[in-house]
């Protein structure tokens, strides 16, 4: 991940989401787990979206190898948050995306979270890696920058 805030400008695909009285913790910003919840369901939204299909019944699935999350600036209620997904890396079995989290009009990120997805096998239980499927790779090629 880039050493500096990331620019809205970084990301290709955005969603907003809204923010519930419940992510809020005690110190009156969002609670560190709901950064990583909206880090998933962003990125899964757009398979979902740029795939036409439930990703979840692909012969090939991507299970969470890896998820981390710098945090720049606080986050709160009852503000949207925008969210941008950037593909890091399009690889033979794994995608690595980053994903900023913007709130209000500022051009750089509150935070920005590392997911990896890894793609396995859907219908063997021992779950081997296996290239990531044509329909997904095809929904992530482009976001890749």
């Amino acid at each position: 991940m880039p050493a500096t805030r990331p620019p809205r400008s970084d990301y290709p695909h955005w969603e907003r989401v809204t923010t519930r009285w419940a992510d809020i913790d005690v110190y009156g910003h969002m609670n560190n787990a709901r950064y990583f919840e909206l880090i998933d369901t962003v990125v899964n939204n757009h398979l979902v979206a740029g795939t036409g299909v439930d990703i979840r019944t692909l012969p090939a699935i991507g299970v969470v190898a890896e998820v981390s999350c710098r945090y720049f600036a606080e986050i709160g209620y009852p503000e949207p948050v925008d969210v941008g997904v950037v593909c890091e890396r399009l690889g033979t079995s794994s995608i690595i995306y980053r994903v900023g989290l913007f709130q209000g009009d500022g051009d750089l990120a509150h935070a920005e979270g590392r997911f990896v997805h890894v793609y396995v096998d859907n219908t063997d239980p021992a779950r081997p890696v296996v290239p990531v499927p044509d329909v997904i790779r095809a929904a992530v090629a482009p976001l890749v920058r």
